[in-house]
């Protein structure tokens, strides 16, 4: 396969790209959408042996979803940097310990967004955290056991994989 010939078809809050793509003698389009570089982290308070989560409304799915923290990398931030940014800004703890999990795609058939996620360790929150008022965010803190970890059913896929990750690695 190879990319002929890619161009920005749409600059708004999102970005698309409409690509021109030749592959076995047939040339096609597919539209990209051009996602960025995303941190997401399991948070874990080693003072209150509890997990720290958090519930948004999400555009995607127009309903409440509770989710790790994540965010996106900014211009500039290494992702290290950014998943200590977004966690303060969600849940106004500072990382004591970070550890990488993975990295993957989303949806790699048709989105450009990676995400690297990370396990965070913290033991006391200093702020009220709730998000960044300038991106309209408004976070709420859930707090959960192990066993409710382990229960928690939710639609986010960086999450279950935060989750499977905890159930294979416990302490």
């Amino acid at each position: 396969m190879e990319i002929k010939k890619k161009e920005r078809v749409y600059d708004g809050y999102f970005k698309i790209n409409k690509l021109t793509v030749a592959q076995n003698g047939h040339t096609f389009t597919r539209e990209q959408f051009d996602r960025g570089h995303a941190v997401a982290a399991l948070v874990y308070d080693t003072e209150k042996k509890e997990y720290i989560l958090t519930r948004q409304f999400r555009v995607g799915p127009e309903s409440e979803l509770v989710e790790v923290v994540a965010g996106m990398i900014d211009a500039g931030e290494t992702p290290e940097e950014s998943i200590r940014r977004e966690i303060e800004e969600e849940i106004g703890y500072h990382v004591n310990r970070l550890q990488h999990l993975h990295t993957f795609y989303s949806s790699p058939g048709g989105t450009t967004e990676k995400v690297e996620l990370y396990f965070a360790e913290v033991s006391r929150q200093h702020a009220t955290g709730g998000g960044n008022p300038h991106e309209h965010e408004q976070i709420e803190i859930v707090r959960y056991t192990e066993a409710e970890l382990d229960a928690l059913v939710t639609a986010d896929a960086k999450t279950i994989i935060a989750q499977q990750w905890a159930k294979l690695h416990r302490r």
